[in-house]
């Protein structure tokens, strides 16, 4: 699976979020949830000051590495921490990250991707990786999924 190495600056992040694992038999239905809440429950048209419309899928406050827990966050990125409102806030660090193009199905592409993403020597740092949604076609979707990767 091909990547590139990019370097980002920290984003902010305000969505809805839970605690998961991906050896929990309910992850799919927990992280489903989480975007059905952003999306169908409102939350994303209230959200202020979004920067653009894409939609983040963040994976963050790992527990080890990618068989423990972490919390999971539907969201979008924004210009500042929200002052009003029940949201989850994430702040993106700064960094080094593998990005990986895909293009497919939303949910199977992305569980596609992150299976072989799993099986690969990244030097990853398990501190918060991402997914950027850069439309909203469910069977056609391009994603960038950004793994963070430790200093060179």
């Amino acid at each position: 699976m091909e990547y590139e190495i990019v370097t980002l600056q920290e984003k902010i992040a305000v969505g809805v979020s839970a605690r998961t694992s991906n050896t929990s038999p309910d992850a799919g239905a927990v992280i489903g949830g989480l975007w059905e809440k952003l999306f169908n429950g409102g939350v994303y048209a209230k959200i202020p000051e979004k920067v653009n419309e894409k939609a983040l899928g963040i994976y963050t406050d790992y527990e080890g590495d990618e068989k423990g827990t972490y919390t999971a966050i539907a969201a979008c990125e924004t210009a500042g921490e929200p002052r009003e409102g029940d949201y989850a806030v994430c702040r993106i660090p700064a960094g080094r990250y593998a990005r990986f193009i895909i293009h497919g199905d939303m949910v199977q592409a992305v569980s596609a991707a992150w299976q072989q993403i799993w099986q690969m020597d990244l030097p990853r740092t398990f501190v918060c990786d991402f997914e950027e949604y850069q439309d909203d076609k469910m069977e056609d979707a391009e994603i960038h999924i950004y793994v963070g990767l430790q200093d060179a």
